[in-house]
């Protein structure tokens, strides 16, 4: 099943049995099945009624609203969470053993990393002329790699793991600027808003797979809040973005892929205040090509949900 985007101003949803039912100013543009559907999202003005959202929960259709003028994600809705409460009471557990927390962040850096290293070892050889920038990334991921798998696990701290892949990120993303054309101004991760194209770009796909990683995790019957390397935070899911974490090198490479073939260019994109802000006519070809990236990233996110769900079965009493 797929993922229904609607992104168009003064919209009504309406349902008429399992069919989702779309109207512009009082006329009817289109229906959609919802055994079609797995997921929808909406980004900018849109009305829908609470028999609507209902419908949505009911079916387990996943909702993610998008709102403002920057495409940040407002609202999440969700189906009938998995009714297994011992599971997440173990998840608590887990998050207050500090041993467990800090076996899995370790995991979860060396697994980023090894991912990092891939990326920029495999752009180098599509990309001889960045060659020597790439090269010097991937050898400084490898050599922080290298330094944590040789690192007892017992010995490992919270705090050391940050400031590795803190230093490891710094060195991906000052490899991964040299793939793009100076005219895109891309110098770095910034967000929050994002000043460049690739900047818009990185943070409506992360803002996706967090959005997969939520799903994810209510499937599996974990909360989402509740992480073991990203500390708990106001209005965070924690333990999704643990799951992404891994995941964002094949985000990256797909923006990449996005800007190389021109499907994405600098006129997809607008410039508003200190933001660069994505264009209709790009969040169409974005959603559009996303599909292709997430699928595989949907199966991955569930196996991973999985594989914490079963550790927290042994623990249930």
């Amino acid at each position: 099943m797929g993922t229904l985007y609607l992104d168009r101003k003064d919209l009504e949803i309406r349902h008429e049995g399992k069919h989702l039912c779309l109207y512009e100013e009082g006329e009817r543009r289109g229906t959609v099945p919802l055994n079609l559907i797995e997921r929808v999202v909406i980004r900018g003005r849109a009305t829908l009624s609470t028999g609507v959202l209902g419908l949505l929960a009911e079916e387990g259709v996943g909702l993610l609203v998008l709102g403002g003028r920057r495409g940040h994600s407002v609202a999440i809705l969700q189906g009938r969470l998995h009714g297994d409460t011992c599971r997440r009471i173990a998840q608590y557990r887990w998050y207050a053993d500090p041993a467990y927390r800090v076996a899995w962040a370790r995991q979860l850096v060396l697994m980023k990393l090894r991912s990092a290293y891939r990326f920029l070892h495999q752009a180098g050889t599509r990309r001889p002329d960045c060659r020597k920038a790439l090269h010097d990334g991937a050898r400084q991921i490898e050599g922080a790699y290298r330094s944590l798998a040789a690192e007892a696990a017992e010995h490992c701290l919270l705090s050391r793991l940050n400031g590795i892949e803190g230093a490891a990120a710094a060195a991906y993303f000052g490899a991964f600027t040299s793939l793009f054309p100076e005219s895109l101004a891309f110098r770095g991760r910034n967000r929050r808003p994002p000043k460049d194209p690739v900047n818009a770009a990185l943070s409506l796909g992360y803002t996706l797979l967090h959005f997969e990683a939520v799903n994810a995790c209510h499937a599996a019957g974990l909360d989402p809040y509740v992480g073991f390397y990203h500390e708990p935070a106001y209005n965070r899911e924690s333990l999704a973005a643990d799951l992404i974490e891994p995941l964002r090198t094949r985000v990256d490479a797909w923006v990449w892929r996005l800007f190389a073939e021109r499907d994405l260019r600098a006129e997809s994109f607008s410039k508003e205040q200190d933001a660069c802000l994505m264009n209709k006519h790009g969040r169409q070809t974005f959603y559009a090509r996303y599909e292709e990236l997430a699928r595989p990233l949907r199966r991955m996110l569930r196996r991973y949900a999985l594989v914490v769900a079963r550790g927290l079965a042994e623990e249930v009493p």
